[in-house]
C-alpha cells in the first residue's frame, strides 16, 4: 500500500435500493481523493468497502455527508479490522459471539472462509494461542493444517490421533524455529503419563509461536491453562444447530502442569 494513503473500512447499509446509489457514493469518494480498494456485499442489505485515503480528514468529511443521505445508513466506518477484510474477501461476516468475544462459530460449509481467518491470524509474528472446538470428524485438525499451509507456516503435531496416536516427547533443534505451527490435542496430551511430553508441552508453551490447542476444555480442565490464556477460541460445527459435546475428564496424575 502507498505510504501516503490510509486504509479504511466502510460498511453501510440499502434503505432505498435504487439504480445509481453506488455510483453516487463512488463520485463523492472520487471528489474527496477516496478510492475503492474492493467492495463486497457483506449481507444481504449491506455493503461493505475497503477504501484508501490520503488522510483522515477526508474519510471525516464523507462520514458527515454519508450519514445524511436518506437513501443508505452508515454501519461502520473504522480501520480494518481481521473480520472486515475476511468478510469483503468472502461476501459475509464470521458469527462471533456475543458473550465471549474472543470466540468465533464456524459451520463446515464454511471451511474457506475458516481456512482463510485462521491463515491470517498464523501470520502475525507474535505469541498466537488458538483454541478449537468440534465434534469428532467435523474437520478441525484439517482446517488447522491447512491455515499453517496457506500462512507458509510449517505444521507440527506434538500430541495427535489424526492417523495413529502421536506423542512427542522432544523437538530437534530446527523444530523449535518460530514459524511453525504446534499442534496439540488436549484429549492426548492430558491423558498421558509420559512425564517427557508433559515437559515438551510446557516448553512449547513458552515459546513465542503460534500453538493450536484441539479439545481447549479439556486441556484448561486438566491444566493449570486458563481460558484467559487463549487468544481465539474456534467452534466449528456440521450444522448451526449442532451441539458440540465436551470431552469428559480423563485419568491424569494432580497436578502435572506445576
Amino acid at each position: 500500500m502507498d505510504h501516503k494513503f490510509e486504509e479504511w473500512y466502510l460498511e453501510y447499509e440499502l434503505c432505498q435500493n435504487r439504480p445509481g446509489i453506488l455510483g453516487d457514493i463512488a463520485s463523492l469518494m472520487g471528489m474527496l481523493q477516496i478510492s475503492i480498494v474492493t467492495i463486497n456485499g457483506v449481507d444481504l442489505q449491506r455493503r461493505g468497502m475497503l477504501l484508501k485515503a490520503p488522510a483522515a480528514d477526508h474519510v471525516h468529511r464523507l462520514e458527515h455527508i454519508l450519514r445524511k443521505m436518506e437513501a443508505i445508513v452508515v454501519i461502520k466506518l473504522r480501520r480494518p479490522k481481521l473480520r472486515d477484510r475476511i468478510a469483503i474477501r468472502h461476501g459475509r461476516y464470521i458469527e462471533h459471539d456475543n458473550d465471549d468475544k474472543k470466540t468465533f462459530k464456524f459451520v463446515r460449509e464454511d471451511l474457506g472462509v475458516l481456512v482463510d481467518f485462521v491463515a491470517e491470524l498464523m501470520k502475525e509474528e507474535r505469541h498466537l494461542l488458538i483454541g478449537v472446538r468440534g465434534n469428532p470428524r467435523v474437520g478441525k485438525t484439517e482446517s488447522i493444517v491447512a491455515a499453517s499451509v496457506c500462512a507458509n507456516k510449517r505444521w507440527l503435531f506434538l500430541s495427535s490421533t489424526l492417523m495413529k496416536q502421536t506423542v512427542r516427547t522432544s523437538l530437534f533443534e530446527e523444530e523449535r524455529e518460530g514459524d511453525h505451527v504446534y499442534i496439540i490435542d488436549g484429549a492426548v496430551s492430558t491423558r498421558t503419563m509420559d512425564e517427557r511430553h508433559r515437559q515438551l508441552i510446557r516448553e512449547v508453551m513458552r515459546l513465542p509461536s503460534v500453538k493450536v490447542i484441539e479439545h481447549p476444555d479439556l486441556y484448561v480442565r486438566n491444566t493449570d491453562c486458563v481460558f484467559e490464556d487463549f487468544d481465539y477460541i474456534i467452534e466449528l460445527r456440521n450444522s448451526q444447530d449442532e451441539e458440540i459435546i465436551i470431552p469428559q475428564e480423563t485419568h491424569r496424575e494432580a497436578e502435572w502442569f506445576e
